[in-house]
């Protein structure tokens, strides 16, 4: 029951924040969940939530600019372009 409760709970939290914000705090807290679930201690779990805030901000950002999508060249430099139809 309180996990249930914690979850709608952080859903409520991120209902009025942007897609950037909302990729970041998903991200954040999956990561958490994963990282700690793998590693069984809290470093885990910071490490996790890092990596997952980040690239959450980055797949929420992309979301809010519609018909932009993240490309890499052959050198591994990202850009933005318009996405293939």
């Amino acid at each position: 029951m309180k996990k249930a409760i914690a979850l709608v709970l952080v859903a409520l939290s991120v209902a009025s924040c942007t897609q950037t914000e909302k990729g970041a705090g998903i991200g954040a807290v999956s990561g958490a969940i994963i990282g700690g679930a793998i590693t069984g201690d809290v470093r885990g779990a910071a490490v996790g939530a890092a990596i997952g805030g980040v690239s959450g901000a980055v797949i929420g950002h992309v979301t809010e600019q519609p018909g932009q999508c993240y490309y890499r060249d052959r050198y591994g430099r990202r850009y933005i372009d318009s996405c293939p139809r």
